[in-house]
């Protein structure tokens, strides 16, 4: 699948499309008074440890302290059992285990609380960007991606990307990687060595080797909280990243950024110099694409389907909802193949729609109800067929009797929705609120409690907005003159457009 990747950059933010085959598939924002820090590598202090959760709060330096997972912390290295013990390592097939993390690391029972101490000093590293109220994640375990290879050099551990699925190429890197790698440290071979020869590999580890020696030298001088690695910029971070064989051109509209591109590239990636442009047209370089009105589709609620079906996206803070709906397709004989054909040309609008607006976490998508076991059984296998072609991890449930299908994708930095949008300020988040009628019904019940009251002064000055004024006047004006006979009350309205509709100031005086 053919692919560009397309770069606006201004002083405020740089914004990286990745289009396949003429399609917005991925978009990548980040403001440059507001980087995101994932990757970046940390001397932290341990300021506070829950044994109840086997977590601890580790001071980086930031407004939140970054939160780290006792399966996140190299035993072997904070308790000197290198040449003492020797821990089982995770694999792939290992599951269910209380402290289960990555292949490679060690499986253990010690609790936190043995391993780590408050006001101990520890190299970490982000990966996951604070996220709403959350602090970011964090990991002992550091990771260095390069062109070609990941680099962990406290793990001894090599596997290959899981989106390489021939095994014998597998097989292959790993040997490659057994033969040239140091001894005791870990390789992930990324997807883009996939046909990749010793050579390829050469600049990547001797890059690595330099860098970690850097690394540890420099968290030797320094005292925590203290910034040892900053990750590359989004640009560079692309060019890194997104890259692939089948990738044509990429187009950058900056100047500046071109010419920082291109040193970058002669350096770490000559062969991709050449693929690379400086965008000249006048007209602005994602208006020239289309790719902004791709990015204002992408914020809509609503998705409409060519058959006249749509699916609805709604995001809550524990998960995000996914609805299917035949809308407009009624199909023509069979109501059975009518429900099969929406539910699979929905799945691949949602499929879409996950990765252009990163949706992640934990994901329900309620399918239309299909009666037939082989219709559900053809739905779950599309929609698993169809994730393959997804750069970040998911996993699927199958379809529940109710036609639901729960799943979790990776998140590992705010949705597009998060990234571009605040809660509005008139709902204040909720999404809706409260109607006319029923803010009339407030404001009669309140007037109702002051008459009551005889202490209360018999003069009520009431202030709305002009459209709960309206409708008092055109539906209870009868009852406020009923209201005022009976409490002996002398009500007054003021009109202020300015305030909420939901709000009201009723006193008396």
């Amino acid at each position: 699948m053919s692919s560009e990747i397309f770069i606006n950059s201004n002083q405020r933010e740089i914004r990286v499309a990745l289009m396949e085959n003429d399609l917005l598939v991925e978009l990548f924002i980040e403001h440059k008074s507001q980087k995101g820090i994932v990757g970046n590598i940390y001397k932290g202090k341990v300021t506070k440890i829950l044994p109840g959760m086997q977590v601890a709060f580790v001071d980086i330096g930031l407004e939140k302290a970054g939160f780290l997972y006792v399966g996140d912390i190299d035993v072997k290295d904070m308790l000197g059992l290198e040449d003492k013990i020797d821990l089982p390592l995770i694999t792939e097939d290992d599951q269910d285990h209380p402290f289960e993390g990555k292949p490679g690391r060690p499986i253990h029972n010690i609790k936190i609380q043995d391993i780590i101490h408050e006001g101990q000093e520890i190299m970490v590293q982000v990966a996951k960007n604070p996220l709403g109220t959350k602090g970011a994640r964090i990991t002992n375990y550091i990771s260095l991606p390069g062109r070609h290879l990941v680099y962990m050099p406290t793990i001894n551990h090599i596997s290959v990307s899981r989106r390489i699925e021939d095994e014998n190429e597998k097989e292959r890197l790993k040997q490659l990687i057994k033969e040239i790698g140091n001894e005791g440290e870990g390789y992930i071979v990324r997807t883009a060595a996939q046909d990749a020869q010793k050579m390829d590999f050469d600049a990547d580890i001797n890059f690595f080797d330099r860098l970690w020696k850097n690394l540890k030298k420099n968290s030797q001088g320094v005292s925590a909280p203290h910034l040892i690695y900053e990750d590359l910029n989004l640009i560079f971070r692309s060019i890194r990243d997104l890259f692939t064989k089948n990738t044509e051109r990429l187009v950058i509209d900056s100047i500046s950024d071109f010419n920082k591109s291109m040193e970058f590239c002669s350096n770490y990636m000559p062969h991709l110099s050449e693929k690379i442009t400086l965008y000249k047209d006048p007209m602005p370089i994602f208006d020239h694409y289309g790719i902004e009105l791709d990015i204002d589709r992408a914020l809509d609620r609503v998705i409409w389907l060519k058959s006249g079906g749509y699916i609805i996206i709604d995001q809550t803070e524990a998960l995000v909802s996914i609805d299917v709906n035949t809308g407009k397709f009624v199909g023509h004989n069979d109501p059975e193949d009518t429900i099969l054909k929406t539910n699979l040309e929905a799945l691949k609008e949602i499929v879409y729609q996950l990765r252009l607006r990163n949706i992640g976490g934990i994901i329900i998508v309620d399918f239309i109800d299909m009666a037939n076991d082989e219709s559900k059984e053809i739905v779950s296998n599309a929609l698993k067929q169809a994730l393959k072609g997804d750069r970040s991890r998911t996993r699927i449930l199958k379809i529940s009797e109710l036609g639901l299908v729960e799943m979790t994708r990776k998140r590992v930095r705010e949705s597009l929705i998060q990234t571009l949008c605040d809660p509005c300020d008139y709902c204040e988040g909720k999404g809706y609120i409260k109607g006319p009628s029923t803010v009339c019904n407030e404001i009669i019940r309140e007037i109702q409690r002051l008459g009551t009251d005889n202490i209360t002064n018999k003069k009520i000055e009431i202030k709305v907005h002009p459209i709960i004024h309206d409708m008092l006047f055109e539906e209870d004006s009868g009852l406020l003159e009923e209201i005022e006979k009976q409490s002996n009350l002398e009500i007054s309205f003021t009109i202020n457009p300015k305030l909420h509709r939901e709000k009201y100031h009723v006193k008396s005086t």
